[in-house]
């Protein structure tokens, strides 16, 4: 009779197991924040075939489905694959073969590091990335006298932090046939007692990039595989590529094809006539994990370089108002070409004059044209009455610790009354109905937990100012997640694919150290991704 009883049991099991659905992955007793419209939580989900299969309670999830690899998150915080709507991830690779020039608190300090460098990695034409003058206690231009008695024989390019500037020193002009008499419309060569000083500004800067000895492809290849090792340890499963020639997007295609590059690249074509003649022609390009549908194409230079281009000149440098890289006449013509084709335009506009300039283009561009979900990068300047053009369907990719980076010289910039209109990411999303938010890295750090702590708490890590910066426009921490993940898949078209947790999409998601929508606020910048997934393949 046992015997009996004990058969009859397991037959009862066996059929319990034969009856329940068979997944790949059960991801069960976590805090999952689905990011969905209702912003709904669950406790568990289950994934097959890299998609997401079920979202509910454990008794649901572990009652229907039966998972190939069970994960206990044992109550931790679960969010979908964080994206970085406007980053630059080659870019990113690239300066792990340069001199890191971030956080150097003075010029002298900069010397250093780069006499470290070559010591240690001698190089032909030496590159370097990171100096802020804004960071240093003399807040001036740095001039290229140190560097000619350093290295008067070797080329050297060192780029400003946000990318708008370099300094050089002699031996890079006689390269680049620079001299006092040369001239490039949209920047500045910047002179000092009528000589150059080293500091070129926006488009100046190419003259230098025609010179500088081009990465091979085996750099190319590690530059990729270092900066996805970057992304993926924070938790980013998407980033969005600010600019990429069509070398290096079919190469990073080739290396997703082949299963060695697992990150997933939303790329904006540069604005070069070869990259946008190819594209527009060639039209939307989509695979699993690689988007081209944009063309990124750069208005003005930054702040901080005074490259920005406003409205009223700049309150610290009276006369100077910036300059546009490319000027109107031509954004208005290429913003009517690529209205015409089925491909985004994303326009890198900092300062008001900028800004205004670019979304009137926009707007006659796309006169009777619908979702087109067309973007304004950083939007970082706006005049109040510009804002209502935020209305017609234009998205604003905005960087939150910009904000945090330069409140402490943005109004020796702008002014007490034009720097309302700065960093306004509330009222923009007020505008716009959605915000994409991302880092502008390697600029600002890679960390999307730095990204929301600027979002919302509007302070840097020291806790300064006391009360945050201009908090009328900080975002809430629902729509601070939002901008990092459905909103910035639906600014690229991904929304039924990615950005939250729900039936159907991609099993794209990172468990969290802690819980990021509850914890205090100074405990944001130090959370960890301590696991992250694309397609529901464990990456970290």
């Amino acid at each position: 009779m046992k015997k009996v009883l004990f058969f009859a049991c397991l037959a009862v099991v066996f059929a319990c197991d034969t009856a329940r659905d068979s997944a790949d992955l059960l991801l069960i007793n976590a805090n999952i924040y689905t990011v969905n419209d209702s912003f709904d939580t669950a406790e568990a989900l289950a994934v097959s075939e890299g998609k997401i299969i079920a979202v509910g309670t454990n008794e649901e999830i572990q009652g229907k489905y039966q998972g190939d690899k069970v994960i206990d998150a044992s109550g931790k915080t679960v969010i979908p694959g964080l994206i970085d709507a406007h980053c630059h991830f080659y870019g990113l690779g690239l300066n792990q073969l340069k001199v890191d020039l971030v956080g150097t608190g003075s010029y002298e300090e900069v010397l250093e590091r780069v006499k470290e460098f070559q010591n240690q990695n001698p190089s032909n034409f030496i590159q370097g990335r990171g100096w802020d003058q804004n960071d240093w206690e003399v807040k001036e231009f740095p001039t290229k006298e140190e560097l000619d008695a350093l290295f008067p024989d070797t080329p050297v390019a060192l780029e400003r932090v946000d990318g708008h500037a370099y300094l050089v020193n002699q031996k890079a002009l006689d390269l680049a046939g620079i001299t006092e008499a040369t001239t490039v419309q949209g920047g500045e060569i910047i002179k000092k007692n009528g000589k150059i000083s080293g500091v070129l500004v926006d488009n100046p800067m190419a003259l230098i990039d025609r010179i500088v000895p081009p990465p091979t492809l085996e750099m190319n290849i590690k530059a990729l595989k270092d900066a996805e090792e970057l992304c993926l340890e924070y938790g980013l499963t998407t980033v969005n590529d600010a600019g990429l020639m069509r070398g290096t997007i079919e190469l990073i295609d080739s290396l997703q094809q082949k299963g060695e590059l697992s990150i997933r690249v939303y790329a904006m074509v540069s604005n070069s006539p070869e990259n946008v003649d190819h594209f527009l022609k060639k039209g939307i390009v989509k695979t699993n994990r690689l988007n081209v549908r944009s063309v990124k194409v750069y208005g003005d230079g930054a702040l901080g370089s005074r490259g920005a281009a406003l409205r009223e000149p700049y309150s610290d440098q009276p006369g100077h108002f910036g300059a546009m890289v490319t000027p109107v006449e031509d954004i208005e013509a290429l913003a009517m070409r690529i209205a015409a084709s089925d491909y985004q335009m994303n326009t890198h506009a900092i300062g008001d004059s900028a800004n205004i300039a670019v979304l009137r283009a926009y707007k006659k561009a796309l006169a009777g044209k619908e979702d087109r979900r067309w973007k304004i990068e950083h939007a970082q300047v706006i005049s109040a009455e510009d804002f209502d053009y935020f209305k017609e369907g234009i998205i604003p990719s905005i960087q939150p610790t910009h904000a945090t980076s330069d409140m402490y010289w943005a109004e020796d910039r702008l002014g007490p009354e034009r720097v309302i209109g700065a960093y306004a990411f509330k009222t923009l999303l007020d505008k716009a109905g959605m915000v994409a938010l991302g880092t502008d890295f390697p600029v600002e750090k890679v960390s999307p937990f730095l990204t929301f702590y600027a979002s919302v708490a509007r302070k840097d890590l020291e806790g300064y100012p006391e009360g945050g910066f201009q908090m009328n426009d900080a975002l809430s921490r629902e729509e601070t997640l939002k901008g990092m993940t459905l909103w910035a898949a639906y600014s690229n078209f991904e929304e039924e694919e990615k950005g939250s947790l729900e039936v159907g999409k991609v099993a794209d998601f990172v468990i969290l150290s802690e819980d990021i929508m509850e914890i205090p606020l100074e405990k944001i910048p130090n959370l960890e991704a301590e696991k992250v997934f694309i397609n529901g393949v464990q990456m970290k």
